[in-house]
């Protein structure tokens, strides 16, 4: 297992390599990227993820370690990205190792939903019109609700 909050950006095409090179005993590799979206319609100049560096590495580790207790998973990899991001930067990777598709799948969304809901991050988007925080939306809650 990896975990890594950074404010440097990542190589989707070598973390994910990286990750799937030695797993001759697993069947699936999932992997899934979360990217800077600008709903707003081209008026998102940047968005700005805060956490506090100890405690959410230590959230996402126990996360990451209740799908492993759950899913059969022989790894499992979180990248999550603070400080200024524009639209179209890769904001978190996931990453999942099982020895069918289905574990793969499944505890992949299940890291997905945990991250956008409850992990220790704040953002904050920046238009023209001034900054805002983004709050968390029911459908968030409603996704995690299902596990």
């Amino acid at each position: 297992m990896r975990i890594s909050v950074q404010e440097a950006a990542f190589d989707l095409g070598a973390e994910a390599q990286a990750f799937a090179s030695g797993h001759t005993d697993m069947g699936a590799i999932v992997t899934f990227t979360g990217v800077v979206r600008d709903l707003l319609g081209d008026s998102l100049d940047r968005m700005v993820i805060e956490h506090y560096p100890g405690m959410t590495e230590k959230a996402l580790t126990k996360i990451a370690t209740e799908a492993q207790a759950r899913w059969h998973l022989g790894d499992v990899l979180v990248i999550h990205r603070y400080g200024d991001l524009r639209p179209g930067e890769m904001i978190m990777m996931v990453a999942t190792a099982a020895p069918h598709r289905k574990d793969a799948f499944e505890a992949a969304e299940y890291l997905m939903d945990y991250l956008k809901s409850r992990a220790p991050f704040w953002k904050q988007e920046f238009t023209a019109d001034g900054a805002e925080w983004v709050a968390a939306k029911d459908a968030d809650e409603d996704a995690l609700d299902r596990w």
